[in-house]
């Protein structure tokens, strides 16, 4: 993204959407059912079926944590969001470094234009790019975001701020995770507020 359309996205989010290209939510439909697969032991599943995941795609088992790292920061984030403060939420435990500063920044940026995040925002995350071979392994998310449900309230008034005519409902954002200690943390995220998907 350019660096003017960066900042005008972020400049629009601070003001009318809470920084849309930037604030996303997951689906708590698809992450319950997420958390549920990954918390499951590999025997709960018919051998026939382990079997064929596992020659099908060796990683899927670091895929799957690597999304759940994912989901869950959001669902912290949205926790932050809501109230336009991370005091309270865990959002450190799944985010860190140039990830974590953005989601600050969203932060200080909400609270001073007096809103927060009453809507949500759903997501189709899939893993892109995955290196477990490096010293430090890493994985790439590719997301598209979906803007129907999202919803920003001034919290004086509660009056809902509506989005940008330009933008766009359905936009893809990525995110870098990097595993730390054997789990993923991530490291990364930018939005594409000008590619719909």
């Amino acid at each position: 993204m350019r660096p003017t359309t960066r900042m005008r996205t972020l400049g629009l989010c601070a003001c009318a959407v809470t920084l849309a290209g930037v604030l996303t939510a997951c689906d708590s439909g698809k992450h319950s059912g997420d958390d549920a697969a990954a918390a499951k032991p590999a025997t709960s599943a018919p051998p026939t079926a382990a079997s064929s995941t596992a020659s099908a795609d060796p990683d899927a088992r670091e895929k799957t944590a690597a999304l759940t790292t994912y989901r869950r920061m959001w669902d912290e984030q949205m926790k932050a969001y809501r109230k336009a403060s991370e005091r309270g939420t865990q959002l450190t435990r799944y985010a860190s470094l140039d990830a974590l500063g953005i989601f600050r920044l969203d932060l200080i940026h909400m609270k001073k234009a007096g809103t927060v995040v009453t809507g949500d925002l759903g997501h189709d995350p899939a893993v892109t790019h995955l290196d477990l071979t490096s010293k430090q392994p890493t994985a790439t998310i590719t997301d598209c975001l979906d803007l129907s449900r999202w919803e920003t309230k001034r919290v004086k008034t509660g009056a809902v701020v509506p989005l940008p005519t330009q933008q766009p409902r359905h936009y893809q954002a990525t995110a870098t995770l990097q595993r730390w200690d054997g789990r993923w943390m991530v490291t990364t995220y930018t939005p594409y507020g000008d590619r719909s998907c």
